[in-house]
């Protein structure tokens, strides 16, 4: 092959790449219209699966996948009786029988390099699909490895650690920009621009023509660009890369630039970020959604958004000199801890991070908030209430303390050496466990440790007596399933990571606590309705900060999504995926995994994070000498968990102080309430509560 041959070859494969994205786009608008068909012959009252099945090409089991409600009786007692349940004297004989205190850590029968975690038994939670084929299994998760090749993860990454920045955080210029009404605020001023068909290409030849001078960054306060042919398309994620890859003539993706190497555009489906630069390379500028930082309702204009920003920056430059806000809380909450890292003592040379090993691990076993519906029977069909307590900026409450040092690993045999204060010394310490788990004999209550569900990252909370699972999970949960005050759960460790403790971020939450306490006052106390509106959306701002800034330093591995010119596609990267193209250029993505990221700490993430699961069981309020959480209402009055929210049938008399951590009475919509069983339906409830919770207290 010559080549003349060589290359006419390589443009038939083009073209066939080309109809196969094609095909495939058609493929998918096929499978979303039969799929929308079958929901709606679900709908007849005499509607089988056994029917459906063969007229669509389908399996019963994925008819019943779509909807639930056909499921034959008979593959639901299937499922039900895939695993035999528990005798209660086996159940009993399982159960640890001390009370609080550590776990009971025997050493393995069999030589750890054998073991292999047991299959844990199905949660029998009602919310759980009971239709969904029995093959559904929960993911495995990763363990250490045995001997000196998992003792070899207990180490930093070389050349890599947390320092204070030398330089000085540059401040962009920008606008605000509601793309339904056109308006455009700029400083002081207000423009109305005709945006056109509100593509990129429109918005930045409208900004940058009534801004001649120059914008780094325009900030979409309302109408969502982005969603404008959200029809056209089976996934809002699509809609939003076929509104940030259109042509914007005169304008290219943004290849990064400086100490900025977030080039290309970032695809989310509610808050996308669109980089651009101008073809003569004068002009950068980002395109983003306010709703990275607060949600906005329909009364706030761009002004009050500006507003909100410049409070926000005046009330943080009182704990930092050179704050400075980038796009996102995210990106802001790591610059301003980078700037309390501390020039002198024991940590002015930074803070190390750990191999990329145990990253991987603490990402795949670490998960972040709790997300659990409740539904019937574990709950009443009716039930007498729902009531909606949410922890006001719950984070800031677990950042006293986190993770600092080379950690160590604790084996089963040497957790089991240790006497009963080292191992409750242990516990109480910051640590990451991996643990099996048994739900004791008689448990009436909601779980307390989670485990893993099937799919990529799902959890569930087991609470049927007798249920054994093997999980990870961080010390505050373990000590909260051995000291809840209802009935100790019994936990054997098997292994766990232990490090020293420290406050490497107690000065930078201190510091947006007492800026959040500001903010929140001004907003309650100011006598101008627009700067007050302004100063709570800039406390909202805060509190994003913390939240966005402690989940970046996980440091989930990326996708990275870039364009390319059609002539020239052979610069495309080799592990890329391409997911879009046009006549004048191609789309792709393509995972980036860990980078050499100097400020990831998953394992300061992983400790705030269970200490806020844990906190929503039981949380002790000292100063009242009383306690709040889940496991202090009755047995069947939980109905949900939401991150930091908690869902009841019935109110609860627990103190609210305007405390980070404290229980806010946020909704509140009397029964009889048919109990949700779809988290869309316990949305619904939950505006519907809280506009009746603020009505009542307004007639009051």
């Amino acid at each position: 092959m010559d080549a003349q041959s060589y290359n006419a070859a390589l443009a038939e494969l083009r073209a066939v790449r080309d109809k196969i994205k094609k095909s495939r786009a058609e493929l998918a608008k096929l499978e979303t219209d039969r799929n929308q068909r079958i929901t709606r012959l679900a709908a007849y009252s005499k509607a089988k699966a056994e029917r459906l099945a063969p007229a669509a090409g389908m399996s019963v089991a994925d008819i019943v996948a779509l909807a639930p409600e056909l499921a034959p009786d008979n593959l639901a007692a299937l499922g039900q009786a895939s695993e035999p349940a528990t005798p209660p004297e086996a159940a009993a004989a399982e159960t640890d029988a001390r009370p609080a205190g550590p776990p009971q850590a025997t050493a393995p029968a069999i030589d750890e390099a054998q073991r292999t975690p047991p299959t844990p038994r199905p949660s029998a939670e009602p919310a759980d699909d009971p239709a969904k084929p029995s093959t559904d299994t929960p993911r495995a998760l990763p363990s250490l490895p045995t001997g000196e090749a998992g003792d070899a993860w207990f180490t930093h990454t070389s050349s890599l650690a947390s320092t204070r920045p030398n330089f000085t955080q540059q401040a962009r210029s920008t606008v605000f920009l509601d793309t339904t009404t056109g308006d455009l605020v700029h400083r002081q001023h207000t423009h109305h621009l005709d945006l056109a068909g509100r593509t990129a290409a429109d918005i930045l030849t409208a900004v940058f023509h009534a801004v001649p001078d120059g914008v780094e960054r325009i900030y979409i306060t309302a109408g969502d660009p982005w969603h404008r042919d959200a029809d056209r398309y089976p996934y809002l994620r699509d809609a939003v890369t076929a509104w940030l890859n259109a042509p914007t003539p005169g304008w290219r993706t943004d290849t990064g630039r400086g100490r900025d190497r977030m080039a290309g555009h970032f695809v989310h489906a509610r808050n996308p970020v669109g980089r651009y630069q101008r073809d003569d390379g004068k002009a950068h500028v980002e395109i983003r959604s306010v709703g990275e930082w607060f949600d906005l309702d329909d009364h706030d204009t761009p002004a009050t958004v500006r507003d909100a920003f410049v409070l926000l920056w005046q009330a943080l430059r009182r704990h930092w000199s050179d704050a400075v806000l980038m796009g996102s809380p995210s990106q802001t909450g790591r610059d301003l801890w980078t700037r309390t890292i501390p020039i002198r003592g024991q940590h002015a040379d930074g803070f190390p991070v750990l191999s990329e090993e145990l990253r991987g691990l603490l990402h795949a076993t670490a998960g972040q908030g709790r997300n659990e519906l409740i539904t019937p029977p574990r709950v009443p069909e009716q039930l007498p209430a729902l009531v909606e307590y949410d922890r006001t900026f719950a984070y800031a409450k677990h950042t006293w303390k986190s993770p600092v040092g080379t950690p160590r690993r604790i084996t089963a045999a040497t957790f089991a050496s240790w006497s009963e204060k080292e191992q409750i010394r242990a516990l109480y310490g910051c640590g990451h466990w991996h643990v099996r788990v048994t739900v004791p004999d008689g448990w009436n209550h909601v779980g307390l440790l989670p485990a893993p569900a099937p799919g990529d990252r799902a959890w569930h909370y087991p609470a049927q007596p007798g249920t054994t699972f093997t999980t990870w999970a961080g010390g505050p949960e373990l000590h909260t399933a051995l000291t809840n005050p209802l009935q100790p759960w019994k936990i054997e460790i098997l292994d766990g990571i232990l490090w020293d403790d420290g406050k490497p971020l107690d000065d930078w939450a201190k510091k947006l606590k007492e800026t959040w306490t500001n903010l929140t006052a001004q907003a309650q106390f100011h006598g101008d309705p627009q700067q007050a509106r302004a100063a709570h959306l800039a406390s909202r701002a805060v509190r994003a900060i913390l939240l966005y800034g402690i989940g970046s330093f996980a440091q989930r591995p990326r996708m990275v999504t870039g364009t390319t010119p059609r002539a020239m596609e052979r610069d495309i990267p080799a592990d890329a995926e391409i997911i879009g193209f046009d006549d004048q250029q191609i789309t792709w993505q393509r995972p980036t995994g860990f980078s050499r990221d100097p400020n990831a700490h998953p394992e300061w993430a992983a400790a705030i994070w269970s200490g806020a699961r844990a906190a929503l069981l039981s949380q002790r309020h000292r100063d009242d000498n009383t306690y709040a959480g889940a496991l202090h209402t009755p047995p069947g009055t939980v109905v949900a968990f939401r991150t930091d929210a908690l869902y009841l049938t019935q109110p609860q008399n627990w103190p609210y102080h305007h405390q980070p951590g404290d229980y806010l009475l946020k909704g509140h919509l009397p029964g009889p309430v048919t109990a949700p069983t779809t988290e869309e339906e316990l949305l619904t409830l939950r505006d519907t509560g809280r506009a009746t919770h603020a009505t009542t207290r307004q007639e009051a």
